[in-house]
């Protein structure tokens, strides 16, 4: 199991979280997502390491921006 932090910008409302998470939760492997739309802060929980170009390819197709 693992967990990763990002940081995903531009999401100002709950309709930004739901859409980040569902992206996100698409991807092979992926077992949670937890979005703070305060901070910007998304936690993936993962059966297996998942690739940064994989989360920001699904963080951009919900519209928004991984940071770097």
């Amino acid at each position: 199991m693992a967990t990763t932090t990002y940081t995903v910008t531009g999401m100002t409302c709950g309709h930004c979280v739901s859409s980040v998470k569902q992206e996100i939760g698409k991807i092979d492997g992926v077992t949670g997502v937890d979005v703070d739309l305060a901070s910007g802060l998304v936690r993936v929980d993962s059966a297996n390491e998942v690739s940064e170009a994989e989360v920001a390819a699904a963080v951009d197709e919900a519209g928004y921006e991984l940071a770097r």
